[in-house]
């Protein structure tokens, strides 16, 4: 952040606040498997939080934290925009899938950590 500041002439606190900001940013280094989980009121309301905590119980990690095997990283992120398939998540800032329940979601999961991709979307 501090080269990025002096590149563009800036006071390196501007863009911690940037980076610090936006979920897209990431100052640590992430799983394979970037799990950003959505828990605005639609997505809580349905399940987020049961479905978190089944990849906590999987991955053995908490919210920030990657699992041992680096596979998977878990953040807890505002509104991803697919209220109406709540809830949701989104994968690596690319692949989102809906309408989870915790089971969906261990099998998501199990599935790349077989090495597979499973089908996205709802």
């Amino acid at each position: 952040m501090n080269k990025v500041a002096k590149v563009l002439e800036m006071e390196p606190m501007q863009v911690f606040e940037v980076a610090s900001f936006y979920t897209m940013f990431n100052r640590q280094k992430v799983g394979r498997h970037h799990i950003q989980f959505c828990a605005t009121t639609p997505c809580m309301i349905r399940g987020a939080y049961d479905c978190m905590q089944a990849i906590k119980d999987y991955a053995n990690i908490e919210l920030g934290e990657t699992s041992a095997d680096g596979l998977f990283t878990l953040e807890e992120v505002e509104c991803l925009g697919a209220c109406c398939n709540a809830p949701m998540m989104q994968v690596n800032n690319e692949w989102v899938y809906e309408d989870l329940t915790p089971e969906s979601t261990v099998a998501l999961l199990e599935s790349w950590k077989r090495g597979e991709e499973p089908h996205r979307g709802p």
